[in-house]
């Protein structure tokens, strides 16, 4: 005797998974009563089938138990981060990415080489992708450097605006160094339209996963 539509992975809640159980359980009760009712009494039926099918219904069971439980864990995680992503509104935070906003005439990123450069280029890119400014004087020493940009360019001045930096470098043997960049800029919003919630800064939206660290402000 097989189990009818026990195939209730495809509902796509756990609490659908469960009534398409508990209908086919019912079922199976029905089916079991009557076989049991119609059976030959010289060739009773082998109790170890129905034992079987209990043992699927049982592990079915537990699997949407568990589902249930990962859905509660996911719900803690997603009202853990609107609550973290709230309360950074109004503070400085420092994000991992290249990307930043020239306003008043200053952009400002920081580095860190873990390495010795020996040589070094920084570009400074528009939202089309187009180098607006570089050069290959900025610190080449292992750590920590800053980098300010005061929006001049070979044509005049930039707009405000979304500007990217990149960096290239290589060693004393000629192999690429990859630095870690990072920005310093407030969080003005929070954005909750998608799954998980995204502060909102001058530049764009960021993800509550590139945020190193918040700074208390004043």
């Amino acid at each position: 005797m097989s189990i009818p539509g026990i195939s209730g992975a495809d509902d796509a809640t756990t609490a659908g998974a469960r009534t398409r159980l508990s209908d086919n359980y019912d079922t199976f009760l029905v089916l079991l009563t009557a076989q049991l009712q119609n059976q030959d009494p010289l060739a009773p039926m082998d109790s170890t089938q129905f034992t079987q099918q209990l043992v699927q219904f049982s592990q079915v069971e537990q699997q949407i138990r568990t589902n249930e439980q990962l859905e509660g864990l996911v719900t803690q995680y997603q009202a853990a981060s609107a609550g973290a992503a709230l309360s950074y509104l109004g503070k400085d935070a420092i994000i991992e990415s290249n990307r930043t906003y020239l306003a008043n005439g200053e952009a400002n990123w920081a580095y860190s080489l873990p390495e010795n450069a020996e040589q070094m280029r920084i570009e400074v890119r528009d939202a089309s992708n187009r180098t607006v400014f570089s050069t290959t004087t900025a610190a080449r020493t292992a750590g920590e450097h800053l980098f300010t940009w005061d929006g001049t360019t070979a044509n005049g001045e930039a707009a405000d605006g979304s500007y990217t930096m990149v960096i290239t470098a290589k060693d004393a043997s000629g192999e690429t160094i990859t630095p870690n960049i990072h920005v310093r800029e407030p969080i003005m919003g929070v954005d909750f339209t998608g799954s998980t919630p995204l502060v909102m800064t001058p530049s764009g939206t960021r993800g509550l996963d590139t945020i190193r660290s918040v700074l208390t402000n004043g």
